[in-house]
């Protein structure tokens, strides 16, 4: 079978992509100034197709433009942050809830597969990891659930604000085995159940769990600043 042909990758799209992988690992954290012309060095491109990635990232709400300050990635305040998962928690709840009824057998075992990774990894102290491979399972069970629609708003929603993959939630034991992992497992348990009610519960106390969790976490480092 003949290989599809790609449209090759234009600089613009290889500075998009460079810095949305940085922003969403915090790289380059909330806060701080992203100026093209270091950009630009950095990456061995001309000042233009930096700046059309500048445009696109502001687009996609992830920098801010001030006078006489130039872009700066956005750092959401509290109230944006419970925001921002709440609506994560609505949209992958009905996710949890359609998966329930639309699910086969082949899916709900790659699902269970994910979830062994993580608890593998967990036991072997690799953290590494766990952030993606939790947003893959989190997405693929939206997918199954609303693969018209429902994923990729989804992706959408988790693109606006990237939560690092290596936040510090994946470090506290606590939180990782008793508000991600058990999660993780009474969620596919009522997905494989066709319990729709009871996963989007499920589902949507655990997205809710992780904003609070975040919200303490911020609060606690801006005190021990001060």
């Amino acid at each position: 079978m003949r290989k599809r042909r790609t449209a090759p990758q234009s600089k613009a799209d290889y500075v998009y992509g460079v810095l949305l992988d940085d922003i969403r690992n915090a790289r380059i954290p909330g806060g701080s100034p992203l100026r093209a012309a270091p950009v630009a060095a950095r990456l061995g491109v001309s000042i233009t197709p930096v700046r059309e990635a500048l445009r696109r990232l502001e687009k996609d709400r992830l920098i801010s433009y001030e006078s006489h300050h130039g872009a700066t990635v956005i750092d959401l305040s509290d109230e944006a942050l419970v925001e921002y998962y709440d609506v994560r928690a609505v949209v992958e709840g009905l996710g949890a809830r359609l998966a329930a009824a639309r699910i086969t057998a082949e899916e709900l075992a790659g699902l269970r597969a994910v979830h062994a990774s993580m608890v593998e990894d967990i036991a072997a102290g690799r953290r590494e990891r766990l952030g993606e491979l939790s947003r893959g399972l989190h997405l693929a069970i939206t997918d199954i659930g609303g693969p018209a629609f429902l994923g990729e708003q989804a992706r959408a929603i988790r693109n606006s604000y990237p939560v690092p993959q290596d936040a510090s939630l994946w470090l506290d034991d606590n939180h990782v085995q008793r508000h991600i992992v058990d999660a993780h497992a009474e969620i596919l348990d009522a997905i494989g159940a066709g319990d729709g009610e009871s996963a989007e519960r499920v589902m949507t106390e655990h997205i809710r769990l992780s904003a609070a969790y975040r919200v303490g976490e911020r609060t606690a480092r801006i005190g021990n600043a001060d």
